[in-house]
């Protein structure tokens, strides 16, 4: 696309006007108005400003990489990587009258803190053929474009900003629900919340994305990083930046924005008053304040009595350091869950010491036991409640933890298992849905069940 430049920006209004003073009065604060920066406005209440509205404090130049590759990068390469981008960065981008300007060139401006679930705001504003984007951990991308330019219609743009375009064909999100920007050359709002990977849009208080998934564009195969870096981006035409500011969203609230979306036709297994409707090793569980708890030193598989063929379970569980314990799938309703049922997932703070180089990968957290592995690091700490929904469609298995998909298999298909394991029931069509503690006093609360057809 040509390089348009963008109309000069509009100056910003004076917080004072200048009317019936005295002319010497008048003349003087003139004077200091016209040399004074301008003070950004503040940031919503509990948000923190990413922009001082004087400097890139905070902020680096980072041409575009995987953030993966950007992590993994040691000495003389990551000295050289940082160099460019700063050169860049002061080549193109600058701060005028409390604005960012980019003239669509160099190196894209990047947080120097990576960031994990947020709630991100942010001015812009384009000039005609506008084309930009926000990068949310590193990863592209929030739309933003010339929405009236007909030649940007075959890419979608007159559907309007805010969609994440880099999504593949017919995912949920790539377009946006609405158009919802304003007339080119005025300032716009995004207002972008992130848990994991899902991903809800706002355009100018329009809901344009609604909690989609924010594809892994650098990798198709594996999730987003846990954490990465806000990256403004640049592309090829003048862009102007005001009012970055960002909330880090705190693991309870996560929860219930994910336990928000898309609950119809769940249905709670567990009242958090007892264990009623349940059968199995029932004494090897607690139940106090609506939480079930797997008791200390003993072991054993705790099932509701309804058997399921497909369906989708939701649940919040929280690990002790070290903790074990896994969901039954299809369980038969006796025996070993892993070996007898479809399989065993697993429930394992994985991070901890006593695994440390022990851990088959099929038998790290969310993993299909000895069958299949989840992708690590999507935990939250230990002590903190973690949300999971797990899909059991025919003979797949998909496994969202914390907003992130960790876990996407097709057992049907696996024939190399971890040594020493049985797999008896991995091809059983139906069963129950239960709890397999292995010895640790892991918390569950919240669980319940949709039928799938």
């Amino acid at each position: 696309m040509m390089s348009v430049t963008a109309p000069p920006a509009n100056p910003a209004p004076r917080p004072l006007e200048i009317v019936d003073m005295p002319p010497r009065i008048a003349l003087a604060l003139t004077a200091f108005l016209s040399i004074a920066p301008l003070a950004p406005a503040a940031p919503p209440e509990g948000f923190t400003a990413l922009f001082n509205g004087s400097d890139f404090t905070g902020w680096h130049g980072e041409r575009t990489m995987d953030p993966r590759q950007v992590q993994a990068l040691k000495g003389e390469a990551k000295e050289k990587f940082l160099k460019d981008g700063a050169e860049d960065l002061k080549k193109h981008w600058r701060v005028a009258d409390g604005v960012i300007v980019n003239d669509g060139q160099g190196a894209y401006l990047t947080t120097d803190k990576s960031y994990g679930d947020v709630e991100l705001v942010v001015d812009f504003k384009i000039g005609p053929k506008g084309d930009s984007g926000i990068y949310m951990k590193g990863t592209p991308q929030i739309q933003i474009w010339d929405f009236t330019e007909p030649s940007y219609a075959r890419l979608g743009a007159n559907k309007g900003s805010g969609g994440l375009w880099n999504n593949p064909a017919g995912d949920p999100g790539k377009e946006p629900l609405v158009v919802a920007d304003r007339p080119i050359g005025e300032w716009n709002t995004l207002r972008i919340i992130q848990v994991g990977e899902r991903v809800t849009v706002y355009l100018n208080d329009k809901r344009v994305v609604d909690h989609a998934r924010l594809a892994n564009y650098w990798n198709h195969k594996l999730p987003l990083p846990a954490r990465g870096p806000i990256q403004l981006q640049t592309h090829d035409h003048e862009i102007q930046w005001r009012g970055i500011a960002v909330r880090e969203i705190p693991a309870d609230e996560a929860n219930k924005i994910l336990a928000s979306h898309g609950n119809g036709g769940y249905e709670p297994i567990f009242d958090g008053k007892g264990l009623s409707g349940w059968k199995g090793a029932v004494e090897t569980y607690d139940v106090q304040d609506g939480v079930l708890r797997a008791k200390t030193g003993v072991k054993g598989v705790v099932y509701y009595d309804k058997e399921y063929a497909d369906f989708s379970a939701r649940l919040e569980f929280k690990l002790p350091p070290g903790g074990n314990n896994g969901l039954a799938i299809r369980y038969p309703g006796h025996g070993n869950a892993g070996a007898l049922g479809m399989c065993e997932l697993q429930i394992l703070d994985d991070g901890h010491p006593r695994y440390a180089g022990a851990l088959d990968p099929r038998q790290a957290h969310g993993s299909a036991y000895g069958l299949a592995a989840a992708h690590r690091g999507y935990l939250r700490p230990v002590g903190e409640w973690n949300f999971q929904e797990t899909t059991v469609k025919g003979s797949t298995i998909t496994v969202e933890l914390n907003g992130t998909r960790i876990l996407d298999a097709d057992l049907s298909k696996i024939t190399d298992y971890k040594k020493g394991t049985q797999h008896h029931g991995k091809d059983r069509k139906s069963g129950f849905f239960g709890f397999a503690g292995h010895y640790d006093p892991v918390e569950f609360r919240g669980i319940a069940i949709k039928t799938l057809p």
